[in-house]
């Protein structure tokens, strides 16, 4: 990588309209290269076929596309890809296809690593490396995209932010991302279906409060039991449950948006009586649905997946108070592309 060149799609479309100006072109230039970066999602200069050569040389000679490879890629026998992706530095992330009957989901990372140390978590146990650019976010589901439509015949319908790392601890990237991958100019995705899922980070709730996004939130929550919580989730300490259920009540005064509660049952962790009535308690914040993810191990044995008649108890008790309850089986086991598994293992 030629570090004194600049990643041409770190500009705008204004900043690339003054450069050809400032460099004897026509403004409407600029127009036609960020069409290329960013609708057309091409990296190399050479394929901007209705610019002349002089001006490809021209931007050759200042700028790099530091966009990402597909370096790995496993298919599971349900139908999920990893993939293992290369950035431009040489670092590796995860990206995930997940294929249902009516649709398919990018499972996209935010990080190299994580900022976040849940202890369930094979990824938490990679240290964060650094955030990624809104175009490396950008390119995974560009890359998935292609693949939803090789092997299943139609285009991606929906993005999760829950791959590596925790969005809301790179979100002016996060948001970037997005903004191109709803905008026309980029893959004229609907922001409704997207989400973004955090462990909880209450002050930047409150800014994407603020901020009115408009994806989907989800909140990965395992207990309402801070305790209990933080032997798991230890960053709850620093945000505890308090103050999570305040920015939870402020999104949804602000947005009128339900959210989205992920929660996983573990054997002898949260799978009693008074973690249920918990659980249900917190969801009278603000309305909300919870979906049961089922667990998928990391090695150690130190967290098992709790009983069926665990489970069964929280839905019918879920469902005694009219909370909406669903049961999300994990995709991709076989590949360790399941929730809570991207570890870059390779």
């Amino acid at each position: 990588m030629n570090t004194k060149k600049k990643d041409i799609r770190s500009l705008t479309k204004e900043q690339l309209r003054d450069f050809f100006v400032k460099n004897g072109d026509k403004a409407f230039r600029g127009n036609q290269v960020y069409e290329w970066l960013w609708n057309k999602s091409l990296h190399t200069f050479e394929d901007m076929t209705n610019i002349s050569l002089e001006t490809r040389t021209m931007l050759k000679e200042n700028f790099v596309i530091n966009h990402i490879e597909v370096d790995s890629m496993q298919r599971s026998k349900d139908g999920t890809i990893k993939n293992g992706i290369r950035l431009h530095d040489g670092l590796i992330v995860e990206s995930v296809l997940i294929p249902t009957e009516k649709r398919t989901t990018a499972c996209v990372s935010s990080q190299v690593g994580c900022s976040l140390d849940c202890r369930f978590c094979a990824t938490s146990r990679l240290k964060r490396m650094r955030n990624l650019n809104p175009d490396e976010i950008y390119d995974q589901v560009v890359a998935i995209d292609k693949q939803s439509q090789l092997y299943h015949n139609h285009r991606l319908t929906n993005i999760v932010f829950m791959g590596m790392g925790e969005p809301l601890m790179n979100y002016n990237n996060v948001i970037k991302s997005i903004d191109k991958i709803t905008s026309s100019e980029g893959l004229g995705m609907s922001s409704k279906r997207i989400t973004v899922s955090t462990s909880g980070v209450p002050k930047i709730i409150k800014k994407m409060a603020d901020d009115q996004v408009k994806f989907n939130l989800a909140v990965s929550l395992h207990s309402a039991i801070d305790k209990v919580r933080t032997s798991i989730m230890p960053f709850n300490e620093t945000f505890p449950l308090h103050d999570l259920a305040e920015s939870l009540i402020y999104w949804y005064e602000k947005t009128q948006r339900h959210v989205t509660y992920e929660y996983v049952v573990w054997d002898g962790i949260n799978d009693k009586k008074e973690d249920i009535k918990a659980l249900i308690n917190f969801c009278k914040h603000i309305p909300c649905k919870v979906n049961l993810i089922e667990y998928n191990p990391i090695d150690d044995g130190e967290f098992q997946q709790a009983s069926s008649r665990a489970i069964d108890n929280y839905i019918s008790n879920l469902e005694m108070h009219d909370i909406v309850v669903n049961v999300r089986r994990s995709r991709g086991k076989d590949i360790d592309a399941a929730c809570g598994q991207l570890a870059n293992k390779s």
